[in-house]
């Protein structure tokens, strides 16, 4: 592990952050319950906007990054766009996407939620990744799957906060869940969907009751929580317009995140300190942290060769 304490941005993050809790108790117990919660406004068209506007940004090369290298000027924004589904990562090189993995009102939302499971929890949230979803017309969507499979917790914490930068709708590939499918805790085993005009590469989870499962539309600028064990899936955007996202992934910061093992590490230890803290403390500042890559990925899909 590298250690950068020193450098200013994270020497911003070691503070203790509070920040306004605009739920209600209802609101937090329905979350608990059924493991997913849509705020409404809580992102302005103001930051909408600012949003997409940096997903052009981010897209066209405008930050450096070795893996989204400068493009021709005089390619538009839509060729540059069509062709992706998701990019990781991105706060990593965006100072507006690393903002909004702080925006305020979501690391609210966040310090009443993401373990309030939890009957000692104090608030406390960090953040270890971004993913920025695109997602053209036509482009495939994701199969069930729970997000605790990609990155394990150790106190079921793990919890999306997902931006709706667009409408989303049936059409154009919403997300759609099954309430309470978080609860036993139980990870299901995953196969290969064979459907990849509907899907993209990622195996699918199955072994449960899928006819229960409801749609999530929502407006942009609603924010969409969900727990990190809950079954969610998203369809192909049969739609004419993009369905943009951005989702953030955070975590109870007093659990640790044993993302990967490294050699002398156990399971029990191994803790990934490329992290930035959203609400409350960080009680493992101590530590130190991880130097973020300065690089994104790129995910892209069938789609891309069906046009071809």
């Amino acid at each position: 592990m590298t250690a950068i304490a020193e450098a200013p941005m994270v020497q911003a993050f070691e503070q203790r952050r509070d920040l306004p809790q605009i739920l209600t108790q209802h609101q937090v117990r329905f979350f608990v319950e059924n493991g997913y919660l849509t705020v409404e406004d809580l992102v302005t068209p103001e930051e909408v906007e600012e949003l997409r506007q940096d997903t052009v940004r981010v897209a066209r090369g405008g930050y450096p990054c070795d893996t989204i290298p400068p493009v021709a000027v005089e390619t538009s924004d839509r060729e540059v766009l069509e062709n992706i589904l998701c990019i990781h990562q991105p706060h990593f090189i965006s100072p507006v996407m690393l903002r909004y993995v702080r925006h305020a009102g979501v690391c609210g939302v966040l310090s009443q939620i993401t373990a309030a499971h939890l009957p000692w929890w104090d608030g406390s949230v960090k953040c270890m990744q971004s993913m920025l979803f695109v997602k053209p017309p036509q482009f495939q969507g994701q199969a069930w799957h729970q997000d605790e499979i990609y990155i394990p917790t150790r106190d079921r914490s793990l919890i999306g906060g997902w931006i709706a930068l667009d409408d989303a709708t049936i059409e154009n590939g919403c997300l759609w869940i099954i309430p309470g499918s978080h609860r036993p805790g139980y990870l299901y085993p995953q196969r290969a969907h064979n459907n990849p005009d509907e899907f993209d590469f990622a195996p699918e989870s199955y072994g449960f009751d899928e006819t229960v499962e409801i749609p999530v539309e929502v407006k942009a600028g609603t924010v969409v929580f969900f727990n990190g064990y809950l079954l969610h899936r998203s369809r192909r955007n049969r739609g004419g317009v993009y369905r943009r996202v951005l989702v953030n992934h955070y975590m109870n910061a007093w659990s640790l995140l044993p993302w990967s093992i490294n050699e002398g590490e156990s399971v029990a230890t191994a803790d990934r300190r490329c992290v930035i803290q959203a609400a409350g403390e960080d009680p493992y500042a101590w530590k130190g942290y991880d130097k973020p890559q300065h690089n994104v990925w790129l995910r892209t899909c069938k789609a891309i060769q069906d046009r071809q």
